[in-house]
């Protein structure tokens, strides 16, 4: 059943794509006609990404994968406490690492590449006491993120959400 959703939404982006093309070889879409959309500059980039990621929390889910099949879904967060550029493409992320008895704040040191306007941070081999080493490629867009990861002879998908300022900053539930 996912194969099938999965070609057909393949097909549904092919098929616009071809729609989209050929309407526009017939006639001028109202789109080319409304002046294009400023482009960021790197800093503006940089900023934005580090301004999402500052006093964050990544919150939603992880599978792994086994053999080439999604396992169930568990729940995940990961609290950002800062983000500075450390260096060209090197960025440092302090992030609150909570798992299974571990609960530390570390420096995560990181790359962050871009696709066009898209933030990219690749983690390659980074381990700390008494976990595995890790490697990971997560998307950054808009206030969700998705990726990848590894870990010694296993890894897996993660995906979720990404929300700003303390749990203490936040308004209290009215009830």
């Amino acid at each position: 059943m996912k194969s099938a959703m999965k070609i057909t939404a393949v097909t549904l982006v092919l098929s616009a794509a071809v729609f989209s093309a050929s309407a526009q070889e017939t006639k001028e879409s109202p789109a080319a006609k409304t002046p294009a959309k400023a482009t960021l500059s790197a800093e503006e980039l940089e900023a934005k990404f580090k301004t999402t990621l500052t006093e964050a929390t990544m919150s939603g889910r992880w599978c792994m994968l086994t053999d080439g099949k999604m396992g169930p879904d568990k729940d995940e967060k990961y609290t950002i406490t800062g983000v500075e550029k450390t260096a060209d493409g090197q960025w440092t992320i302090s992030a609150r690492i909570q798992y299974g008895t571990l609960d530390f704040v570390a420096p995560v040191p990181v790359q962050v590449k871009w696709a066009g306007d898209t933030p990219l941070i690749i983690v390659d081999n980074i381990g700390f006491p008494g976990t595995a080493k890790y490697s990971a490629r997560v998307m950054i867009y808009k206030d969700t993120y998705a990726g990848t990861w590894s870990g010694g002879d296993h890894g897996g998908l993660m995906h979720g959400v990404i929300s700003r300022g303390k749990p203490s900053e936040k308004p209290a539930e009215k009830k």
